[in-house]
């Protein structure tokens, strides 16, 4: 497929959620049955009506419905990788020019260097230093130019390890994507909002945002009912958002990023497989590591190392078979996968749908579930 296949829909400011619901689950939720074709969104009477809710509209499904669709060894299988605060502001040396700057990994723990992105790069050579704190304690030095805004800082603060990182973080605020943070101002919530509850490993730039959708009650539901939760890390990086600047998709290439997948994950989503349950994949990240884990016999491998995986139409997923996903942008990879896992035609009525339904799109928006029946 080409580029151009995912244009077919275009967004407005009214489109996409610039904040999260108030409660984590209460989203709405469109369920996708890909073998019969069918397309749920609203809650129905015994004689299949759509009910009449509040006022009476009818009546959305909602996330935390999702536990009615699935049974005691199904296996949810998350990203628990945890978003580090990694926007952060600097004053450049001599000129007090604010300069922003977005952690993006650390490369070495002893030296404190760390591969960021800064804004305005053209600003910004080797040599140069950075304040971020009134005190001038927390200063950072430019000692490579790696990419157009690309640079490798290198942080000059005398303390141990566990304050610096401690002090630096506390300078940072949540980074979110740019189709929010170009419409408002992050605010002090979205350090916790723009995290899923079982968020664990540090190293994401960016929220697997399909995760941010369940709810402390949900998951007590979910445990209660028997369902598993397998889970992998997959270090979710800016790759989400870079643009694709090739028509044919088969020359992209995607960054690469770390991921982790242990024994305990593989045998509960390997023995759901087996045993005839469902694997449920919660995101994007959790396809594109489960496809890089599984082996010639269709079970998941124990994977520690780095994947560029890039999934798009025509491509048939091996280890899920149900799929938790957002409303992505147009041109986006995050599109382009889900669109592979349930095929091209029905996620563009999918679309069409939300679009005329009201449905909010983006990493605070709604929910979609895609069976496999």
């Amino acid at each position: 497929m080409k580029l151009s296949d995912f244009r077919f829909f275009s967004l407005t400011d009214k489109d996409i959620a610039l904040f999260p619901p108030r409660h984590r689950d209460e989203c709405r939720m469109m369920v996708i049955h890909k073998r019969s074709q069918e397309i749920e969104m609203f809650h129905k009477d015994e004689k299949g009506r759509p009910l009449d809710g509040r006022g009476k509209k009818k009546s959305f499904i909602e996330f935390r419905d999702i536990i009615n669709y699935f049974q005691e060894g199904d296996t949810f299988v998350v990203n628990d990788t945890k978003v580090i605060p990694a926007r952060m502001f600097g004053m450049k040396e001599k000129t007090d020019a604010q300069i922003e700057v977005l952690l993006l990994r650390e490369l070495n723990r002893e030296l404190r260097f760390w591969d960021v992105l800064v804004e305005p790069a053209r600003k910004i050579r080797i040599g140069n230093k950075l304040f971020f704190d009134e005190s001038g304690s927390m200063v950072a030095e430019v000692i490579d130019n790696t990419t157009s805004r690309g640079r490798t800082l290198r942080f000059l603060h005398d303390c141990d390890y566990d304050e610096f990182r401690r002090q630096l973080f506390a300078l940072g605020e949540a980074p979110l994507p740019p189709y929010i943070i170009n419409r408002r101002k992050a605010e002090a919530e979205d350090i916790e909002n723009f995290q899923c509850l079982f968020a664990k490993n540090e190293g994401a730039v960016t929220a697997p945002a399909s995760g941010l959708h369940f709810s402390r009650e949900l998951l007590k539901r979910m445990e209660i009912k028997d369902i598993n939760l397998a889970f992998v890390t997959l270090h979710t990086s800016l790759a989400n958002f870079n643009e694709i600047d090739v028509e044919d998709l088969s020359k992209h290439k995607m960054d690469s990023e770390q991921m982790f997948i242990d024994d305990k994950a593989c045998a509960l989503v390997n023995n759901s497989r087996h045993d005839g349950h469902h694997v449920v994949a919660v995101g994007t990240s959790v396809i594109r590591a489960l496809e890089t884990a599984v082996g010639t016999d269709g079970d998941v491998k124990e994977y520690e190392g780095w994947t560029n995986k890039f999934i798009y139409p025509p491509y048939m997923c091996q280890v899920a078979d149900c799929m938790v996903g957002n409303f992505y942008h147009p041109l986006s990879t995050l599109l382009m996968v889900e669109s592979a896992f349930v095929g091209y035609d029905l996620i563009k009525k999918a679309y069409e749908l939300a679009l005329a339904n009201g449905y909010k799109f983006g990493c605070y928006g709604d929910a979609m579930l895609i069976l496999n029946d």
